[in-house]
């Protein structure tokens, strides 16, 4: 069955006070997201990952570092990826949980330390890519950056939060000042009970 993109879960400008434009979202959204989802079902089609789980498309592509897959997996990730990502954000909660702070403050040291981690990572990804917050394979947190598509799911770790910082992501809103852009991401967009549901479920 083919991948279909899925609606945010929020309207279109409900981030729009918070530093993520109505504009910004129906091109992220609306465009971007949709081709990666359009041009991976069709490269999928007829191939072994046809009727696989998108996990196990961006995994076993990532493993098999074959040219030939590349495509595959770059569509399929950035599906991924993004799924994630507007879930991780939304209009509402902005209160970190409690659990979530004291995790964070025992890898961390304190939640603002996080922040500035979590942001010299997305800032310093040169080109196009992402910055984590995961938990790791050996169960505590970490701050980690990637290129292009690839994601935690590529090592087995447990993606918690993730900010893309791709230009298309902040550049209508932000122009090329990445670094307000995670910023505002931390203190104004993430849903943090989002995140500190993905903390209890992993």
């Amino acid at each position: 069955m083919a991948f279909e993109l899925p609606d945010l879960p929020y309207a279109h400008d409900a981030l729009a006070d918070l530093g993520m434009s109505k504009e910004t979202l129906e091109y992220h959204h609306d465009l971007h997201h949709k081709a990666y989802v359009d041009n991976g079902n069709k490269l999928i089609a007829g191939t072994e990952w046809e009727g696989k789980s998108l996990e196990d498309i961006v995994k076993g592509t990532y493993a098999a570092g074959a040219v030939a897959q590349n495509g595959i997996f770059n569509n399929a990730s950035q599906h991924w990826n993004h799924m994630q990502f507007w879930e991780m954000m939304g209009p509402g909660g902005k209160d970190m949980p409690g659990e979530l702070v004291a995790a964070i403050t025992e890898s961390f040291g304190s939640v603002d330390k996080f922040k500035e981690e979590f942001s010299a990572a997305g800032a310093g990804q040169f080109g196009s890519g992402w910055c984590w917050l995961v938990k790791d394979t050996g169960g505590g947190l970490k701050v980690t950056k990637t290129e292009n598509g690839v994601n935690p799911l590529c090592f087995d770790q447990t993606a918690l939060l993730g900010c893309d910082v791709w230009e298309h992501s902040y550049y209508i809103d932000f122009r090329n000042k990445r670094p307000a852009y995670l910023t505002n991401f931390l203190d104004n967009l993430v849903n943090w009970e989002n995140v500190a549901e993905r903390l209890s479920n992993a």
